[in-house]
């Protein structure tokens, strides 16, 4: 079963305490996927250790209160092949433009929800080691949003659609336009995503641990 993205939206915590980091991929598998992430932590080179299947609850309980660790649920759906992160993710990404080497689709969907700036939510989707397209999804010009950045056709369809949408629009929650833009962007690239295995379920996981 694939429920789309549009549930990521649901507040409060709609798979973690801290928000979410969702990683989609065509074209890799779950091993490949998780190595590439763990090539794409800053400032480290990490590894990936494989710790058997766990809910989001008991990956959290592993990492232990510090979050001095990152940890992946992986899982495949729709197509799609998916890395749900855990723990300490926040700001230890660096570009996944390199994820997306060889032919791969990659999209990132982040969330820091717990952030008290607050930090948008952000898109973007790369394809062969480029950027397609990117763009915070609250639409907002206070957090630089004017328009969709990336391959100017590419952004300008998207674009096109979340204006068709009523987007951006300055009286909207900035909950509904974060849902609605889910929905464009859902739709634009096909995106699937099961909620229930990943907000009730095991998965295979992994720790991104430094080398």
């Amino acid at each position: 079963m694939t429920d789309g993205t549009i549930w990521l939206a649901a507040p409060p915590r709609s798979i973690a305490f801290g928000g979410y980091h969702v990683v989609l991929a065509r074209g890799l598998t779950p091993d490949e996927l998780a190595a590439r992430l763990a090539a794409a932590v800053d400032g480290a080179e990490c590894g990936v250790v494989a710790v058997g299947e766990h809910t989001g609850d008991t990956l959290l309980e592993l990492i232990g209160d510090t979050f001095a660790a990152i940890g992946l649920r992986l899982g495949r759906a729709g197509g799609w092949t998916y890395a749900v992160a855990y723990g300490g993710w926040p700001g230890e990404f660096g570009s996944l433009e390199p994820v997306s080497r060889g032919g791969a689709h990659v999209c990132l969907l982040e969330y820091e929800e717990e952030n008290g700036k607050p930090v948008p939510p952000q898109f973007a989707y790369f394809h062969d080691g480029g950027l397609l397209s990117a763009c915070n999804l609250h639409l907002d010009a206070s957090w630089g949003y004017t328009g969709v950045d990336g391959d100017p056709e590419t952004a300008r369809r998207l674009q096109d659609l979340l204006t068709a949408a009523g987007l951006p629009d300055p009286e909207l929650d900035r909950g509904e336009t974060h849902r609605t833009a889910l929905g464009v962007v859902e739709r634009f690239f096909g995106l699937s995503l099961p909620r229930a295995p990943i907000v009730e379920g095991a998965l295979p996981s992994v720790l991104l641990e430094p080398a």
